[in-house]
């Protein structure tokens, strides 16, 4: 269960730090806007890992022997993805207006990386909708409170939001191919 939530926590940093960028350009809490940041972000955090889940049942015992090295290779991909991408340029110098169309967009772009993990929760010992239920709970969590705390002048910390996110998503990366290859 605390793996879960480890990537639960990971995959919405993304999330986190978009909303961050938003509140910033906001300027001030609204907390219809956050309410839609968190929906539209949680929903597709929840669906995408759904995506991959899927893929991978597809494609079970084909992969089984080396599944926990994909899971790792995923994992340590995406976690350097976010990583290479904290030291960016901050999301609220491309927002222009907030529209429903620009959070979809935003909510699909950050969540891809959801859909690669979604190929590794087989690996977890959690019902695999459970995980996308956490994953959509714990992402809409994050992405209300970022527009909150960017709102309130905490742009400073998008950057560290990537960061932590990626160094979680290879650890969970590295965990699993420890146990997989001790086991």
């Amino acid at each position: 269960m605390l793996e879960v939530f480890l990537l639960a926590f990971a995959l919405s940093m993304d999330a986190f730090a978009v909303s961050i960028g938003i509140g910033v350009k906001n300027k001030y809490f609204d907390t219809f806007l956050a309410l839609k940041v968190g929906l539209f972000f949680g929903f597709f955090q929840a669906l995408m890992p759904l995506f991959g889940y899927l893929s991978n049942i597809g494609l079970g015992s084909v992969i089984e022997s080396f599944d926990h090295w994909v899971a790792f290779t995923l994992l340590s991909i995406l976690g350097g993805k976010m990583l290479y991408e904290s030291f960016g340029e901050n999301i609220e110098e491309d927002i222009a207006k907030i529209t429903n169309k620009l959070l979809l967009y935003l909510a699909i772009a950050t969540s891809i990386d959801a859909m690669a993990a979604g190929f590794t929760l087989n690996l977890l010992q959690l019902n695999p909708y459970i995980s996308m239920i956490i994953i959509g709970v714990v992402t809409y969590i994050f992405s209300f409170f970022g527009v909150y705390i960017g709102s309130k002048g905490g742009g400073f910390l998008e950057d560290k939001a990537e960061k932590l996110g990626g160094v979680i998503l290879i650890g969970i990366g590295v965990k699993i191919l420890i146990e997989h290859t001790l086991y």
